[in-house]
């Protein structure tokens, strides 16, 4: 097989250990997964109601237009349906941006650390990889501005970062936007928009009007718990979207998530709710590591990064036999962290005795 060389390199994308693989290999009847950032409150109990009304559509293709949901969302966003875009989560979106204007002739721009599918899928494409490091966790956004070449196409923002939780505040996004060439694609993943609660984030769906060259990415997965329905979205100009269509695998959005898509956005107060309970999780951790003095990053996520100055792996594995799945961070960028995401009351409390019992064993 003449494979392509740079998929020789890569390994693929390693999700959290399962519930079930933990629970067979340590012999553990409890298991709390706490690493990948889903949503311990679920979905809203609308959500669940609409699913059942949408089992009978099981032998019929997907509306590969998503019209009812493309119909909701534009109406909940206050834009028009010809600027959105729907994916198999959005890490589908980013494999179609990619897919669409990297080669090996072009180049991209991202941080590092930060989410990983942004140079997987640019190695895929073979294209060029500048990769500038964070700064205090933060991105770099004027050493990503001097990274700009005549062959860069598409620069990647994620605000809130994963692994971090750290955001880009409003005044520094504008300041960049206004920099880069209009011709090059700025992708903001915005994952954890829902969480955030900073008085200077940005209203990133107005800006798509103001900066044509921008696209927005948002996600189902995250608060509205709706990961195993894989639901993504990017709010765009109009001509982005023309564009990127033809990149699309037909029929990427099943049915039911369509329909549990359009009743979430319905519940607002679930999401409130969800929202509230995080921050008030969020304090046990900011009280935990002051209580410790361990370096942490503050949040505008369900996640938190946490440095142990210690092998991360060794604290990951020690929280694995005592039943909480988290993870390293180590495999983040961070080799001396974990990465935690915020469950509910008696999660939190209960990996942060954990956690304790492990500071006093070293």
């Amino acid at each position: 097989m003449r494979w392509k060389e740079q998929l020789l390199t890569l390994t693929p994308y390693q999700p959290g250990k399962s519930i079930e693989s933990v629970k067979k290999q340590y012999n553990l009847d409890k298991i709390v997964k706490l690493a990948s950032n889903e949503n311990p409150f679920g979905c809203s109990g609308k959500v669940l109601s609409a699913l059942q009304l949408n089992l009978e559509g099981m032998p019929i293709y997907p509306d590969g237009y998503a019209t009812n949901l493309r119909d909701s969302l534009a109406a909940f966003l206050q834009v028009e349906p010809e600027e959105l875009i729907f994916g198999n989560g959005s890490d589908n979106l980013i494999q179609i941006i990619s897919r669409a204007l990297l080669h090996p002739d072009a180049g991209t721009v991202m941080a590092t650390p930060t989410f990983s599918q942004y140079k997987h899928n640019a190695v895929i494409e073979g294209a060029i990889i500048k990769e500038i490091p964070l700064n205090s966790g933060n991105h770099d956004l004027d050493g990503m501005l001097k990274a700009i070449d005549e062959k860069t196409n598409v620069i990647w923002l994620c605000s809130p970062n994963n692994p971090t939780g750290t955001y880009i505040p409003e005044d520094a996004l504008l300041s960049f936007l206004e920099k880069v060439p209009p011709h090059i694609l700025v992708v903001l993943d915005e994952a954890y928009f829902e969480y955030v609660v900073a008085e200077d984030y940005y209203n990133s769906i107005s800006l798509t009007r103001r900066y044509p060259n921008l696209i927005v990415l948002r996600t189902f997965s995250k608060i509205y718990g709706l990961a195993a329905l894989r639901i993504g979205y990017g709010v765009a100009n109009p001509e982005i979207i023309k564009a990127l269509e033809p990149a699309r695998e037909p029929f990427n959005v099943n049915s039911i998530g369509q329909a549990a898509a359009i009743t979430a956005i319905e519940d607002s107060e679930f999401v409130e709710i969800c929202k509230e309970k995080n921050r008030k999780g969020l304090e046990l951790f900011y009280q935990f590591c002051k209580k410790h003095q361990l370096e942490f990053y503050p949040t505008q996520t369900n996640f938190i990064l946490i440095d142990f100055k210690v092998d991360g792996d060794t604290v990951f594995q020690y929280l694995l036999e005592k039943g909480y799945i988290v993870r390293s961070g180590k495999a983040l960028g961070f080799p001396t962290s974990v990465r935690i995401t915020v469950g509910s009351e008696e999660q939190n409390e209960g990996v942060l005795k954990v956690l304790s019992e492990f500071l006093q064993n070293i």
